[in-house]
């Protein structure tokens, strides 16, 4: 009985693995050029950031392990210089999830500290701990400059955002900013409370990305399209608008469930088809009310 036990484990996690790959056979990694030498790869999961040169391929985020050879194979359409550096915005997986495969590739990892921590200690989708390969061995906890093809790259942690380990990296030369999931273009944001992310955080990482750009900055937001400082802007005054309203039911005596229940606080981005994405309309009210009730 101990045998077949061990058996249908086996099987599951086997299984499960092979759904998990699957789901990726039909993504399609786009390329999008966003400056003479920095690019955009949409495919499934966060935006990842290229950067080609002499030096050779500086990546932001790396999304699913799965999709490492398509997202490889995209790069090299751009250049046939290696991998050198690899930086992770964050520690989510659709973020991080190719760091064991970007690594075997020849990628040093840079993040936050609490990026390593996180990978560390947080177990993947079958249970078991990251390979030490998928963590990140160069870490910083504030800021740090990367000199890589022709321009300095500004690395900026926003304290507890999306999470608690967020970096905004901003192009100098090129004058891109990439903000990983501090910012979703029009769409509700996913804050992650659980793992260090708050409303008031958020709110000023934006402003943060907002104070690094100007008019002709070419924006990669977590998800979405390409990006600009006016859409960047009308997304805070969209934070902004709704931590003021929940902050007045939360004054006015209101509970989660009567502020996650009440649609007017969000009608306005609601009909902007704010509530469309990952993070729908009642969500967001739930969100805010439990970041800004503590």
């Amino acid at each position: 009985m101990k045998h077949n036990s061990t058996f249908f484990i086996i099987a599951f996690f086997l299984f499960g693995s092979l759904v998990y790959a699957q789901r990726f056979d039909n993504v399609k990694i786009e390329s999008v050029k966003v400056s003479d030498h920095v690019y955009m790869l949409l495919g499934a999961g966060g935006n990842i950031g290229v950067s080609v040169g002499d030096d050779g391929v500086f990546v932001i985020d790396d999304q699913f392990a799965p999709l490492t050879e398509k997202i490889n194979t995209a790069i090299k359409a751009l250049s046939d210089k290696p991998i050198t550096f690899l930086v992770n915005t964050h520690f989510h997986g659709d973020h991080t999830g190719g760091n064991a495969n970007m690594q075997k590739l020849g990628a040093t990892i840079i993040a936050h500290d609490n990026v390593r921590e996180r990978l560390e200690t947080t177990p993947k989708r079958d249970g078991t701990s990251q390979p030490k390969e998928a963590l990140p061995v160069i870490t910083f906890n504030d800021k740090m400059s990367i000199h890589v093809n022709g321009e300095k790259i500004g690395v900026f942690h926003v304290d507890n955002a999306h999470t608690d380990g967020d970096a905004l990296l901003y192009f100098t030369k090129s004058n891109v900013l990439h903000t990983g999931d501090t910012y979703f273009k029009g769409r509700y944001p996913y804050i992650d409370l659980k793992s260090g992310g708050s409303v008031n955080g958020y709110i000023e990482a934006a402003k943060l990305g907002l104070q690094l750009i100007d008019d002709e900055t070419k924006i990669i937001p977590g998800h979405g399209s390409l990006s600009n400082k006016a859409e960047y802007q009308s997304f805070l005054t969209m934070l902004e608008a709704l931590r003021t309203a929940v902050l007045a039911e939360i004054k006015a005596g209101k509970t989660e469930e009567e502020v996650a229940k009440n649609e007017t606080i969000t009608k306005t981005y609601d009909d902007l088809n704010y509530g469309t994405g990952f993070i729908n309309s009642e969500r967001i009210r739930r969100t805010f009310y439990l970041s800004l009730k503590k």
